[in-house]
């Protein structure tokens, strides 16, 4: 384009200048005013013609810097995300840690501990059956059911465990009573023989326990206790620590 308007300018210059001899004049010292008129005006294109070339220039550069902006820019996003992504990892990892921690801790508050007592004489009975000893004395964390007899663990650990069997008060020895831990026999007291009638005895045990089972005190098939209001057979235990 500008080197059109240069032609024309050159063209329309030389008009200016004139050699019109096939007019029969020798020269002309001035422009004709059509022409004088097109030379201003291509002059006055050349000049907006650089200019809008200059501020195409200035818009290129101008472009490039907002390009420029806008690479970093999406660079700080992605640089954003990524730490974004490794906080959350993080966080998860944190709270895993902090749950497991409470778990822990929740684990080593944990209390067990019972003691109950009979308070009455038991059987005997054709078929053996479970000591239901109705006298709580303590019962933390609630353990122990005095409806079943039964301690039941909440939690996995070693626990000890204590009864204490008083002889039947018949005239003749006869009471057998075994510590059970689910359907496993632990320890036992015995006491058939002698026309004595106020023997005792105890037996203890520390036992592994996982949570939910069982321990109670076992009367044998055709064998009694005695007790009465100073409660002489109890059952006692308590957690001495988790696992």
């Amino acid at each position: 384009m500008e080197r059109i308007l240069l032609l024309l300018l050159f063209f329309s210059s030389s008009l200016c200048a004139g050699n019109y001899s096939y007019l029969g004049t020798a020269s002309l010292a001035v422009c004709q005013p059509d022409t004088c008129a097109l030379i201003s005006e291509l002059a006055a294109m050349r000049e907006k013609l650089a200019a809008v070339t200059q501020k195409q220039s200035t818009l290129e550069e101008t472009l490039g810097d907002a390009m420029q902006k806008m690479a970093r820019v999406d660079g700080n996003q992605q640089f954003c995300k990524s730490q974004a992504e490794e906080l959350k990892k993080e966080n998860q990892a944190q709270e895993e840690q902090l749950k497991a921690l409470q778990e822990i801790t929740s684990v080593s508050q944990e209390k067990a501990a019972f003691s109950v007592a009979l308070g009455s004489a038991v059987g005997p009975f054709e078929q053996e059956i479970p000591l239901r000893y109705q006298r709580i004395l303590s019962n933390i964390g609630s353990g122990y059911n005095p409806a079943t007899g039964t301690f039941t663990a909440r939690i996995r650990g070693m626990y000890y465990f204590q009864y204490t069997m008083c002889n039947s008060n018949s005239g003749k020895s006869n009471s057998v009573v075994s510590l059970m831990m689910n359907s496993q026999k632990v320890v036992s007291t015995w006491d058939t023989e002698g026309s004595d009638i106020h023997d005792s005895a105890t037996n203890a045990a520390v036992l592994r326990l996982e949570a939910g089972d069982s321990v109670f005190v076992k009367l044998h098939a055709n064998r009694a206790v005695y007790d009465d209001s100073n409660y002489y057979n109890t059952f006692s235990g308590f957690l001495l620590f988790t696992m």
